[in-house]
């Protein structure tokens, strides 16, 4: 017929790899932290479009059963408005509901709403409880976190021995603001080829602040490690760019 356009097939999707559709299959049959990892998987990656709304749905079944993982996820949604409307009292509740049942990220996501007035009247107090508690179940944030407020003497005595003992702590458990902190001191002691152990640990997963904070650093020191540390951290700085940029234009 003249005229009348003949409209395309859309491609199927790929097939999701064995190891994705087994997490799916066991999400579907009900286990929990299947549930919570399909959902993190709805949320942002390459194997399937991110779809908030059903990641919330995920976390939501899961969390039905007192799961803390799930409540936290449950938080974080809140927390961030992904798939439902941001709500940061609502996000602090999940969070607490998270912590009574064990989970260590509950816990922290609450600290720092605490520590940073969010969706509650800011309580340094209670944040260092909370970072404390986790930091002693050997969360590596909490310990860092925690190394921070006796660097600082927020709310406790300042004590840079405790602070570089939580630091080192948070470094060794992997946290990549742990390992530039104790790097630091390190450098600050004139431990510099350790220091430079450390930062370059930290290198792989660290965020453009902890990025531009060592360039920050390294740039004051002439030694040839320092020099090809400061060329990594620019190409993890350009890397970290050009992805933020391709996901805008999308």
């Amino acid at each position: 017929m003249i005229g009348r356009r003949t409209q395309k097939k859309r491609p199927a999707p790929p097939p999701l790899p064995d190891h994705v559709q087994a997490i799916y299959q066991k999400a579907a049959n009900g286990h929990l932290l299947e549930q919570v990892l399909w959902g993190k998987i709805l949320l942002n990656s390459v194997f399937v479009p991110s779809d908030p709304a059903q990641a919330f749905s995920w976390f939501s079944i899961a969390a039905q059963t007192g799961y803390g993982p799930a409540l936290n996820m449950l938080g974080r949604c809140y927390h961030f408005g992904w798939g439902v409307e941001e709500n940061l009292p609502e996000a602090a509740d999940y969070y607490a509901k998270a912590a009574a049942a064990g989970d260590e990220w509950g816990r922290y996501n609450l600290a720092i709403l605490h520590m940073r007035g969010l969706g509650m009247a800011r309580n340094l107090a209670k944040a260092f409880q909370l970072f404390q508690i986790g930091a002693h179940n050997g969360h590596a944030k909490s310990m860092n976190i925690m190394a921070r407020f006796y660097e600082e003497g927020w709310v406790v005595k300042k004590n840079q021995t405790t602070a570089f003992e939580w630091y080192r702590r948070s470094a060794e458990k992997g946290d990549y603001r742990g390992c530039h902190n104790y790097a630091t001191i390190l450098a600050e002691r004139g431990q510099l080829p350790e220091a430079l152990d450390w930062w370059q640990q930290a290198l792989p997963d660290a965020t453009s602040d902890i990025l531009l904070a060592m360039q920050h650093t390294l740039s004051t020191f002439d030694h040839p490690r320092a020099h090809l540390l400061l060329l990594e951290i620019k190409e993890r700085l350009q890397t970290i760019q050009n992805t933020e940029t391709k996901k805008y234009d999308e």
